[in-house]
Formats: structure tokens, C-alpha cells, sequence
């Protein structure tokens, strides 16, 4: 991807070089090639693709572009690089350096020129030299290419004999200096360049916008002299929670990062609900808008204090959310989306100034959000998949984004398929007897004697087990309040594990003898967790709620594997918040997801926000997700005739005709037994199907 597009003087990457031309090679992203001597390092670094920055135009002025020649004989990559291979200090740089200080062994490489063979080092250790952001969890190199360009120039004064208009001469600069052949102006600056010119004695800075190649560079935003610092928002807008990285356009630093709860909460819990809220009442789609926009514009405020940034200093947005999150924020009513066909009223990709939505940054900062992928499916769950790659790769990856509706994708380079599924609220702690948001005193983690069937618990807010010394006084300050959504699963996990439910969910009573803590609940059986005020009790609706979530779940992947034609998934990421605390094991073994070994199951965190930065700090990122969201095949779990009976099947734990022989190598699971629903144990039932006999049962047919 060609970078630094304003005016880019250099030849072009494949130009041929003379083999007694000196060989550089950059440090730390190995990229090397031959220059003839006397090439600007700056444009060498350009060359190779090696992102250097430069806000100044190569005046030397901005300080941005620092390198470090390192000097030695490096063998292995056969150069003997010397400090006597860089030109000496000129005027310009001599200047800088006095003005405003230059570290020791460090150069601006936009006037340091080659003279012989160099390893140039781009330092790592300071802001503005920070070349990469990774993202969270893995150590991919997000190479910036922003769809904002800070342009510095010097403008030609006016006198009696050039009667040219301060703008005219003010776009010559900036074709002259940054190659920018045809301009646009937004309208607002119009009647600002004049007093923006003379305060910066005839110099100043341009904010240049300009997303997609075939548009046409557009001026956002001037200042007086050299602007050095320019700022986007990567924001994830989630049906519960909201957050939002503020992150700078120049060095692809995350300067600050927030999150609030999503106010659209006390509208409704799920997204089905908030859908309803809007056709049962005719100011309902104004007020979740007005109330999202606030909750966006306070994180603003929020961030912009943490990382002392002022608002005007945000010239670009990216934001991501789900498709009614993605409506509601855009203002567009969401009925459509409440039943079949599931309509989008968008769902390309949006091009707007932020100030169009009331969202006061910069007064010329656009706004961009990435494309919906179906009418469930939304701009998130297309951020996430940026953020994995699924499209980029041989293995078959399985994203799942667990939440009130889930967003799942798979596939590979070949081929990539989506697909929603209504899992519901209990895996947020909704519908759960015991069950509550995410929060201290929290029960997170769960693990159960499989002899005694004693349990002990961890909740949010302590370290320690409740079994351990000092637990009581961990906790003094929150209680146990409930338990949430990570350890739901693992209750339920460790119950089925100790024997304490049935492969059907269903408890076994029997074990009451055993055990104070299998106690009748009228015609069911429950499990007691936590004795005390307040009692917390796993009973067998809690249980039935979660079968009913992680079998739509698991019924929606199923559906995706078939159109893959594939029997198994090499690698499943989890993504979303709620994603973070799902331990792989106890996923697997309550049958959320499908069989896989447990070393490539993982959580990755705020893909979606990972994905929004992305886009935000690399142009070339939105053609990529807004290609690949084209060729995403969507598949309607309501409108697939075998989505009941993989559903049922899925009731099971971890299934009832699908084997698990990867989880079964990683854990010991319980011999089978069935349960009648008074809570009364039985035989063995064996497998209606395996997987074998099925296929052979299909071929037969």
C-alpha cells in the first residue's frame, strides 16, 4: 500500500537500483533495499514501506521522523554500517536540534542522506517515534495509513503584483510541497484562512482527509503554523456497554481508553426489547438516539481528559456496534430489524462529518462506520472479523461473540459464513435465579468435589477461593452478591462434571442423601452454592435457561459447519467482553461450542474495538472489511429447516449425538445417566446417533 500520499516523491517500491548503490536495512522491521547516494533516509524509509513519520514536509521543523544509525559489522545481514555513511548535520537540522533538543545518536531522517551501507534503527521508546500499536493479545503490526494527513507549508505572502486570493495560494503551497494536484475546501474554513495565515506569519498546518483513492484530497481543518498532533476515537457501541479508545493518527498510540453502560438499559435488557419499546411507543427511537449520543459524547469528555487532548484536536471517528446499536446511533428507526425479512435500512459502509449526528470534535472530523454484515450480523461483528482474519487464512476459525443475540463467523481464505442466534439474556444473568451483571461480589469461578460435592467459588473483587484463609474479610466490602455470566457456565460445567446433573440437565435428587446441598425445590431438585444471606441456589430452571442459550448457540455454529461441509474447526476465538472471562474448558464442556483442541480455543478480548482501530489508523483496513463483508455469505438460522434439530441435540451436554473426543482426551467426563424429570436417576440411554452412524445412516439414503 503506497503511504505518506501527499504529495509522495518517491519512485516507485520496484524501481531497479545499481548494485554498488548502498544497502540499508531498517531496523526493527527487517525491510531492506539499495539507494543511490544522496537519498533522503526519510524516503528510503518510504521506499520500503517503513513507516517514518513526517507532519513537516521534510522542513526539518516537526521532529517526528528520528532514526538511529547503528553502527558495526552486522554479518549476518553482510553490512558494516558507520556514521560515516549519513551525511553530516546541515543548517536545518543543526537548527532543530538547538531549538528544541535532539537525543544523543539520534538524526531527522528527512534531512539525513544515505552515503553508504546503514542499519537504521526507528526507535521504539518514544511517543513520537512509536511506530506500532498491537493489538491486544497477539503482536500483529498495525501499519498506519490514516485517512488524515497533517500538512505543513509556507505560504507566498500577497503583494500589489500577484493578485492571487490568500486560499488560491495557499492550495499552490500544498501542491507544491505535498503534491496535491486538486483540492476541496470544506466550507466552514472559507472564512477563517485569512486570519489562520497572518497569525501563523504566512505557515501553517492542513488537515487533509481523504479516504478512498478515487476521492478527492479535501482540507478539514488549518491552523496557524506547525500543527503537531492530530487524534481519532475508535468506539465499540455494545447493547450493554459502550467503550471507546481515543488514539493518535500520528503515532498509533492508544491515549486513552473509557466505558460506560449502554443507557439504552432502561429501554429494555435485550436488543428484541428495545426493538419493542420503539413500536409501542412513537418518541422511543428519538429517545434511545438522544440517550446513546450523550453516553458517546460523555466518553469523549472523558477520554479527552485522560489523555489531555482538547476536542478540537479529533479530526477522525470509526465506530462499530451491532445493527440496531448501529441504527439507533445513526438516528434510523429499527423496526425492521424486529421481524422477518430483518431489514437494514444500511448496510454499506457510512461516510459522515461527526457533526452531522450532533457529535461536536473537530468542526470538519468525519465519521465512519463500518459495514453491516446481515440484519443480525452487524458493523461488530465485521470489526471482529477484521481484527481475526478468518478471510486471511488456511485454518477453519470459528469467531463467536457471545451476548444477548450472538454473532458468529466462520470460515477461511476460501470461504466465510455468519450467522446470529437468540441466546437470550442468561449468560448476562438474566432469567438466572441467582444471577446479576457482572460486577464486585460477582461469583466468577466455580469448582465442585466431585466426591463430596462441596463447592468453593471465587467472586469479582478477591483473589482469593472461599475455602482459603482471609476469604470473609476479601470480600467485607461487596458480599456475594450473585453469581454472573462466566460463572454460570462453570457452575453448570462442574455440575455435570461432579454427577450432580444428568447429561440432560436434568438433577439427579438422589443426591441428596450424599449431600445437604442437592435440596427439593416442589417437584425439581436444586444445588446450593452459597449458604447465607443471600442464599444462592442453581436450580433447574437456571439450568433449563442455560441449555436453551448455549443450545441456539451451538445449534447456529453447527448450521455454518454444514455449508462449510466440515466436521471440525481448527481454532475458535471468543470476542466480546463477556468472552474475556469464558474459560475454553467449561465452554466446551457445556457444549457452547463445538469440539476443538482446547490450546487453540481463546478469548480476544474487544475484538471489535481492535477492529475499529484498525480502520481508524489504516485506510486500506475499511476496503479490506468493506470487500470481504461482500463476499460474507449470511445464513438465517430461522429460515434453516435443520436449525430445530440441531438445537435439540444441542440440549444435551456437551451433546447428544455429536462426540467431543478432544475435550474427552482434556477431561475426564462423567459416565452417562439419564435423569427423569422428578430428579429420579436411571440407566444409561445410549446415543441416538453418533456422528459415524449418521453419516452412514445419510449415504444409505
Amino acid at each position: 500500500m503506497k503511504r505518506g500520499w501527499p504529495g509522495d516523491k518517491r519512485a516507485t517500491v520496484n524501481s531497479p537500483a545499481n548494485i554498488t548503490d548502498p544497502l540499508v536495512l531498517f531496523m526493527p522491521s527487517g525491510k531492506r533495499g539499495r539507494f543511490p547516494v544522496g537519498t533522503p533516509v526519510l524516503d528510503a524509509a518510504r521506499q520500503l514501506g517503513v513507516y517514518v513519520e513526517s507532519v513537516c514536509g521534510g522542513r526539518a521543523t516537526c521532529g517526528r521522523c528520528q532514526i538511529e544509525v547503528q553502527e558495526g559489522n552486522f554479518a549476518k545481514h553482510k553490512i558494516v554500517s558507520s556514521n560515516d555513511h549519513i551525511s553530516p548535520k546541515g543548517a536545518k537540522e543543526e537548527r532543530y536540534e538547538r531549538v528544541r533538543g535532539l537525543p544523543e545518536r539520534r538524526r531527522l531522517s528527512c534531512s539525513a542522506q544515505i552515503l553508504g551501507d546503514l542499519v537504521v534503527d526507528v526507535p521504539q521508546d518514544t511517543v513520537i517515534n512509536a511506530q506500532t500499536i498491537r493489538k491486544d493479545a497477539d503482536t500483529r503490526v498495525i501499519a498506519r495509513d490514516s485517512a488524515i494527513h497533517m500538512c505543513y507549508v509556507e505560504i507566498e505572502e500577497p503583494d500589489m503584483h500577484n493578485p492571487s486570493g490568500d486560499l488560491d495560494r495557499l492550495k499552490i503551497a500544498l501542491m507544491k510541497d505535498w503534491g496535491l494536484k486538486s483540492l476541496d475546501f470544506d466550507f466552514h474554513l472559507l472564512p477563517q484562512v485569512q486570519g489562520i495565515l497572518r497569525k501563523g506569519n504566512w505557515t501553517a498546518t492542513a488537515a487533509i482527509h481523504k479516504d478512498a483513492e478515487s476521492e478527492t484530497p479535501r482540507v478539514i481543518s488549518l491552523w496557524p503554523g506547525l500543527k503537531n498532533e492530530a487524534y481519532g476515537l475508535a468506539c465499540d457501541i455494545g447493547s450493554t456497554t459502550i467503550a471507546m479508545h481515543l488514539v493518535s493518527l500520528l503515532s498509533g498510540r492508544v491515549a486513552a481508553s473509557s466505558g460506560t453502560s449502554n443507557p439504552q438499559i432502561r429501554f429494555g435488557e435485550d436488543l428484541m426489547s428495545r426493538v419493542s419499546y420503539v413500536m409501542m411507543n412513537p418518541d422511543g427511537r428519538e429517545g434511545m438516539t438522544v440517550a446513546v449520543r450523550e453516553a458517546i459524547s460523555g466518553l469523549v469528555d472523558k477520554v479527552c481528559a485522560e489523555g489531555n487532548v482538547q476536542r478540537n484536536d479529533i479530526l477522525d471517528s470509526v465506530f462499530v456496534g451491532n445493527p440496531i446499536m448501529h441504527h439507533l446511533f445513526l438516528g434510523i428507526d429499527p423496526t425492521e430489524l424486529g421481524g422477518a425479512p430483518f431489514a437494514l435500512a444500511v448496510s454499506g459502509a457510512v461516510h459522515i462529518k461527526a457533526s452531522d449526528i450532533g457529535l461536536k470534535l473537530n468542526q470538519g472530523a468525519r465519521l465512519y462506520m463500518l459495514p453491516c454484515i446481515a440484519g443480525h450480523v452487524g458493523a461488530d461483528a465485521a470489526a471482529v472479523t477484521l481484527s481475526e482474519g478468518p478471510h486471511r487464512q488456511d485454518e477453519m476459525m470459528l469467531i463467536v461473540d457471545v451476548g444477548t443475540n450472538a454473532e458468529i463467523v466462520l470460515g477461511n481464505r476460501h470461504r466465510v459464513v455468519a450467522a446470529s442466534s437468540p441466546t437470550g439474556p442468561a449468560f448476562e444473568g438474566a432469567e438466572i435465579s441467582g444471577g446479576q451483571r457482572a460486577a464486585p461480589g460477582a461469583i466468577e469461578r466455580v469448582r465442585i468435589d466431585p466426591d463430596t460435592l462441596e463447592p468453593k467459588y471465587r467472586v469479582i473483587g478477591s483473589e482469593l477461593w472461599s475455602d482459603e484463609p482471609g476469604f470473609l474479610d476479601s470480600v467485607q466490602a461487596t458480599g456475594v452478591t450473585g453469581i454472573c455470566g462466566s460463572g454460570i457456565i462453570e457452575v453448570v460445567a462442574e455440575m455435570y462434571l461432579a454427577g450432580i446433573i444428568s447429561e440432560d440437565g436434568v438433577i439427579d435428587g438422589s443426591l441428596g442423601a450424599r449431600s445437604p446441598r442437592v435440596v427439593a425445590n416442589g417437584r425439581t431438585f436444586s444445588y446450593v452454592l452459597k449458604e447465607g444471606e443471600p442464599k444462592i441456589t442453581i436450580t433447574q430452571t437456571d439450568i433449563r435457561a442455560i441449555q436453551l442459550a448455549k443450545a441456539a448457540l451451538y445449534a447456529g455454529t453447527k448450521l455454518l459447519m454444514e455449508k462449510q461441509h466440515t466436521e471440525h474447526v481448527d481454532r475458535i476465538h471468543f470476542a466480546g467482553a463477556f468472552g474475556s472471562f469464558i474459560d475454553p474448558k467449561y465452554a466446551m464442556v457445556l457444549g457452547l461450542i463445538p469440539d476443538c483442541d482446547l490450546d487453540k480455543v481463546s478469548a480476544v478480548g474487544n475484538a471489535a474495538g481492535a477492529g475499529a482501530r484498525m480502520a481508524l489508523l489504516n485506510r486500506g483496513y475499511r476496503r479490506e472489511i468493506e470487500e470481504t463483508v461482500s463476499r460474507i455469505e449470511k445464513i438465517e438460522t430461522a429460515l434453516e429447516p435443520k436449525f430445530q434439530e440441531h438445537f435439540v441435540y444441542a440440549m444435551a451436554l456437551p451433546n447428544k449425538v455429536d462426540p467431543f473426543p478432544k475435550l474427552s482426551a482434556a477431561v475426564k467426563l462423567p459416565p452417562r445417566k439419564t435423569v427423569s424429570e422428578d430428579g429420579v436417576a436411571g440407566d444409561a440411554a445410549p446415543r441416538r446417533r453418533s456422528r459415524e452412524g449418521h453419516a452412514a445412516r445419510r449415504g444409505r439414503e
